[in-house]
């Protein structure tokens, strides 16, 4: 017989309490296998495509696209036997009713259990008192004088009660909102929906905003990056010190390099070698890559390395795990792969978390330098400007050569002006004379 399964969201990520429907790769009368991906979701930290958990036919979508839902809520309605005979009408009644409406008698279905009756409800009759008028088979109402609430204004067609959290439903006393007035089928009332109601319509003959404004609600990757980046310039005392390289001798090694065997196949990118310079940097100051955690100061003696991305849907931060351990071949691949799976918007979960330094590539966008904000559970971010002929003094002389600035922030708590400045100092002499290298 036809078996139906709910699929609520799940927590595709550490923490995670909701997520957007971005597309669903379904509709009713689907047949999916398992694995199949029917669904793609917008969480906190990355795009993340569902498989399916069984093989069926999809028989409802409980949610739409652009719709944010909450962690455990079912979003989809799998039917795993479709080839079964209907089930018995014994099932308590509830047939294919959804979740707030009436059924055929007379409950109103919630997502756990039933609510109650939208009928009158029976009571023993009192002593002494003439038996009450046993209702015929129609569905008329019977009058009840001990119910003192008045009927004024019609439920909606089909028994559907407005749902609404207890919060919204005092607000809207106090405001005089009538919630059957606002209620849409499978939809749930805010604080916003009964404020916005109990505003009037302003009258004065005003250019519409809509003209010449456009609100996008935040949500997603946007959502939480601004909030990181809120509790970080609020929580750790930042510190940005700067300073201007001539990377032409890098410049140089990366041309040279193009045309080795070793690297030839290779992206190899300013980038690339500005991660390089931070990673051997940071074996002398180990500061750079510790953390502020309550009480105590952690020390990780490990790298995992975050490149900030812009992306059509906001910005990510992917890691390399372990960059400290990678060649500089290595280190190109990493990047290369990190950056086409980000653009692409197939960054995991697992690939933003658990970062120790950042590295942002402001160059790309044709600006100098700027003031990064550290990256909550971190104590520093490099960002890298972009390169430029400019003139340089060389022995005395002025000639042109490739100029770069370098823009470091870091959390005073974890990093005194002596440690950032050594360590700021190190990545730049790395990229103004490479061989240098070999001494660290």
């Amino acid at each position: 017989m036809p078996d139906y399964k709910h699929f609520p969201l799940p927590d595709v990520g550490e923490g995670l309490v909701e997520a957007e429907i971005l597309t669903w790769h379904v509709q009713p009368g689907s047949k999916v296998k398992v694995n199949d991906i029917f669904v793609e979701i917008e969480t906190s930290k990355a795009a993340v495509e569902l498989p399916a958990p069984y093989e069926g036919v999809v028989t409802e979508l409980l949610a739409q696209p652009g719709e944010t839902v909450a962690v455990g809520t079912p979003i989809i309605v799998f039917d795993i036997d479709p080839d079964g005979p209907e089930k018995p009408s014994s099932d308590n009644g509830t047939g294919g009713t959804k979740i707030g409406e009436e059924s055929a008698d007379g409950r109103i279905q919630s997502l756990v259990g039933y609510g109650p009756k939208t009928g009158s409800a029976k009571r023993r009759a009192r002593k002494g008192s003439a038996p009450a008028p046993v209702a015929a088979s129609q569905p008329e109402p019977v009058a009840a004088p001990a119910v003192a609430e008045p009927v004024a204004a019609a439920a909606p067609a089909g028994g559907y009660v407005p749902l609404a959290k207890p919060p919204v439903r005092k607000l809207a006393k106090e405001l005089g909102v009538d919630l059957r007035a606002l209620a849409v089928e499978g939809q749930v009332i805010t604080r916003d929906d009964v404020q916005r109601a109990a505003t009037p319509e302003p009258v004065a003959a005003v250019v519409s905003s809509g003209e010449r404004e456009r609100r996008v609600p935040v949500r997603g990757v946007r959502k939480a990056t601004a909030k990181a980046m809120v509790d970080s310039a609020f929580t750790a005392p930042h510190v940005t010190e700067f300073m201007t390289v001539d990377v032409t001798p890098t410049m140089e090694l990366r041309a040279k390099l193009k045309n080795h065997p070793q690297f030839r196949d290779v992206k190899l990118t300013p980038l690339t070698f500005a991660a390089k310079a931070v990673l051997l940097a940071m074996k002398r100051t180990p500061d750079i890559n510790a953390v502020w955690d309550g009480d105590e100061i952690v020390y990780k003696s490990y790298v995992h390395l975050g490149i900030a991305a812009a992306t059509p849907r906001g910005l990510v931060v992917p890691k390399i795990h372990d960059a400290d351990q990678l060649s500089l071949r290595e280190l190109a691949e990493a990047l290369e792969a990190l950056t086409v799976k980000a653009r692409d918007g197939k960054t995991t979960p697992a690939e933003m978390a658990n970062g120790t330094f950042t590295i942002t590539n402001i160059g790309v966008f044709g600006v100098d330098t700027g003031t990064p904000i550290i990256n909550p559970g971190e104590s520093a971010i490099l960002a890298l400007g972009t390169i430029r002929d400019m003139p340089w003094v060389v022995d005395g002389q002025i000639v042109p050569r490739k100029i770069c600035q370098l823009s470091l922030s870091f959390d005073h708590r974890v990093i005194d002006g002596q440690q950032g400045s050594e360590f700021l100092a190190d990545v730049g002499a790395l990229l103004a004379d490479p061989s240098i290298a070999i001494t660290y």
